[in-house]
């Protein structure tokens, strides 16, 4: 219990850090992954290619090495920017690809006549994907939306090996300081389950709303 209390302020810091990290790159990843299966159910070639290939790499692709190439790789074309939003890119681009399948799966559960009907009013796609086809779908992708942004919020942890502020790096000074590694181990997994079951309770009401009745 020491290692918390005196260090109070360390794992606050470092709490902080992965509910950024996990806020910001939710959003991101939802705005990215709703996107990607607009594209991949599109009635535009090119648009169905990108979004195939979108989650094809990422899917793909190991967490840690995506980090690096985000990190390591955008500052050589010139782009530069701090390295916490270097990982929210990171994070986020990676999990958008979990969340357009897990969006594609709910779309493909909606009737194929709904789009029909639509269209057969004059409804253009983008009117039928957003004003009929999603909504509906959103009501089936709730609980998997849910267990995506759960793994988001445990794979930020990567980010503490790019100089980022998490809670998982908060076991480095406190190691250096001589505390238990034990104790300080534990306190952080206090810390992520925090923030984990919170996104849970959040789905849970979501799903409840406006999930599909069981």
């Amino acid at each position: 219990m020491n290692v918390l209390l005196d260090n109070l302020s360390l794992y606050g810091e470092g709490l902080l850090g992965t509910v950024e990290l996990t806020v910001y790159a939710s959003l991101l990843a939802l705005v990215l992954g709703f996107l990607m299966a607009a594209f991949r159910v599109a009635p535009v070639g090119s648009l169905r290619a990108l979004g195939t290939a979108w989650v094809t790499v990422l899917r793909n692709t190991p967490l840690t090495l995506l980090f690096f190439a985000v990190v390591l790789g955008l500052p050589r074309f010139g782009l530069v920017l701090p390295f916490k939003l270097f990982a929210i890119l990171a994070l986020g681009c990676y999990t958008s690809a979990f969340i357009c399948e897990a969006v594609r799966s709910g779309i493909n559960t909606v009737p194929v006549g709904q789009g029909e009907a639509a269209r057969s009013l004059g409804m253009t796609f983008p009117q039928t994907l957003g004003d009929i086809v999603l909504p509906q779908a959103f009501r089936s992708v709730i609980p998997p939306i849910g267990s995506t942004l759960i793994a988001l919020a445990k794979n930020s942890a990567i980010a503490g090996a790019f100089s980022v502020v998490e809670l998982l790096g908060v076991y480095k000074p406190l190691n250096e300081m001589g505390y238990s590694i034990i104790w300080t181990f534990v306190w952080i997994a206090v810390g992520y389950l925090i923030v984990t079951l919170t996104i849970s309770a959040i789905f849970n009401v979501l799903e409840k709303r406006f999930g599909v009745p069981r």
